[in-house]
């Protein structure tokens, strides 16, 4: 996932963990260095060397652009800068152009990953087993019958649950038993379970539409799928309230970097 972030920023984080990277030197290690005579310490110095971490640092770091940018450029304005030279643009300038591109990255996304949901939907609605509730938006597949009591609207039910990506990429999971709301989850999540049955093991097929869309902390439009099963179809008020900290937390856990970074086992589903 592309996620807005200034040069200055991108540099600066470059920066922190260098200056973190001395603040872990060990004390004694510190004093023997500073006993040494000036030539000795230059010895253990390989300036080459720190300057090419350096460059991979801030090459590491200028990645969570998501912009392109033409290494020449950047080199000659790392140099034109040790000498005293204006930039072409000003950092204001340069971050306004910053955003814009990424917005503009960010949109083709959406629109690739929407035709790609769309295409995947309109196929997956002829295998067996699926069978749709919203056309084109919203589908599901039993895994397993249950034979309890179904869930109705605006209930709490109590369901173990697995998101994840088209591509298998886990977006998350509950770590045991979950309440949740059907009156507060994502739409498709609270459409795709009503009238599941307690035992009952489904699949669903979210359309981002009824997910996240072009908000939140995924990549834009991403089409989810969750395997749901339910463990008790609604709870009762003495239940619900002690387990108000739970359906809280449920709704809170992020995953970050699905971005990229979504190995995380917390989902969200609100």
């Amino acid at each position: 996932m592309i996620k807005k972030v200034s040069i200055g920023i991108a540099i600066g984080i470059s920066c922190f963990f260098l200056i973190q990277g001395f603040k872990d030197i060990k004390p004694e290690e510190k004093a023997d260095n500073l006993s040494k005579t000036t030539e000795e310490r230059e010895q253990n110095i390989d300036i080459k060397k720190i300057s090419s971490t350096f460059g991979h640092l801030i090459g590491k770091n200028l990645e969570v652009l998501g912009v392109e940018l033409d290494i020449d450029h950047l080199i000659q304005g790392l140099k034109d800068s040790f000498a005293g030279k204006e930039p072409p643009m000003t950092e204001s300038e340069c971050t306004q152009v910053i955003a814009k591109l990424q917005e503009n990255i960010l949109a083709k996304k959406a629109e690739a990953n929407l035709k790609i949901a769309e295409d995947f939907l309109s196929k997956n609605k002829t295998q067996e087993g699926v069978r749709e509730l919203e056309n084109g938006k919203l589908q599901f597949k039993i895994e397993k019958e249950g034979t309890g009591t179904a869930i109705e609207e605006h209930f709490s039910p109590t369901i173990r649950y697995t998101g994840k990506f088209l591509d298998g990429k886990i977006l998350g999971s509950s770590q045991e038993d979950q309440v949740i709301s059907l009156d507060e989850t994502i739409p498709g999540l609270s459409k795709g379970i009503l009238g599941m049955k307690e035992g009952e093991l489904r699949t669903l097929y979210i359309h981002p539409d009824l997910a996240y869309g072009t908000t939140g902390y995924i990549p834009p439009n991403s089409l989810l799928t969750f395997e749901v099963e339910l463990i008790k179809a609604n709870t009762t008020p003495t239940t619900q309230d002690t387990s108000s900290n739970d359906a809280e937390r449920i709704d809170s856990e992020k995953t970050t970097e699905l971005a990229t970074d979504t190995t995380e086992e917390n989902a969200v589903v609100r």
